[in-house]
């Protein structure tokens, strides 16, 4: 039996486009988003859409680590830096906005934006099968399409309000072109100090790179330029299961074992939460 189609996706019709065709819009028709020119993108049952073809740059979190992020992101740990970034977009538009969150993940920080942005609607892209699944339950003004950062995204141009990039790997270019003149795009990185004690006590966490806010700089300057910075910072207590969460649901996952991490020995009693989200207008 076809799968109907998502409300909220609904919602994005107008400014999504074939993402073989790029200018084609797509309609919805028999469980799937066709174009004009017969290209066909499957609504899976899960009601996110498979807009993402042939192979991709990564394949995004996988079971384990979205689990860990469920469950880490139930606590509201990270509850501060989701309401900071939901005030950021609120600070910089109005109406019924268009919010596009790239590398999506499980729609936290999506859906704390849609909540305080009553009018808005949004589109979660990510590589993810088993976070986009998440996603698409996020929020009911909520859409989710696998898609991949590094390529051009599957939307018009000088569309979308604001778009997001929290923890995420960013397309400049992209941002910016589908972003209306007056959008915004709000980006969250960590600081050095972020989650220190435990790269200090854990062997094989991946570090952050001491450049990486020149690099962040240097990448987005040539189209954007910073209109308000905010640091999030604040220490969470270190119990176990939330440390394995959190190890678990990052990129360190990918290359130590969880085994034993949570051993008298390794475990600070706080852990630091540092970020910096930034509000960048178009150039």
């Amino acid at each position: 039996m076809p799968v109907s189609l998502p409300p909220a996706l609904e919602l994005f019709l107008d400014l999504l486009r074939c993402p073989t065709c790029r200018t084609r819009r797509l309609h919805p028709g028999r469980g799937a988003l066709r174009c004009p020119a017969g290209h066909t993108f499957d609504i899976a049952r899960h009601g996110y859409a498979g807009l993402l073809t042939g192979s991709r740059a990564t394949s995004g979190d996988d079971a384990a680590m979205i689990q860990a992020r469920d469950r880490f992101l139930a606590t509201d740990t990270y509850a501060p830096i989701r309401e900071v970034v939901a005030d950021l977009a609120a600070d910089a538009v109005s109406g019924q906005p268009t919010v596009v969150d790239v590398g999506c993940g499980t729609g936290y920080y999506l859906a704390g934006v849609l909540d305080q942005l009553p009018g808005a609607c949004g589109l979660g892209l990510d590589t993810s099968v088993r976070a986009l699944r998440s996603a698409a339950r996020a929020h009911e003004r909520a859409a989710a399409a696998a898609w991949d950062v590094f390529r051009p995204f599957p939307l018009a141009s000088g569309v979308v309000d604001v778009v997001l990039d929290v923890f995420a790997p960013r397309n400049p270019a992209e941002f910016h072109r589908v972003l209306r003149p007056t959008g915004r795009l709000i980006v969250v990185r960590p600081t050095g100090r972020h989650l220190a004690e435990l790269r200090g006590r854990v062997p094989g966490m991946v570090r952050i790179d001491p450049a990486k806010e020149q690099r962040l700089h240097r990448a987005l300057d040539p189209y954007f330029e910073a209109a308000v910075t905010e640091q999030v910072e604040y220490t969470m207590p270190a119990t176990g299961q939330a440390v394995l969460d959190l190890v678990g649901m990052t990129p360190s996952a990918r290359h130590l074992s969880l085994a034993g991490l949570t051993g008298d020995a390794l475990l600070p009693d706080r852990i630091t939460v540092s970020v910096l989200a930034t509000a960048y207008q178009p150039r």
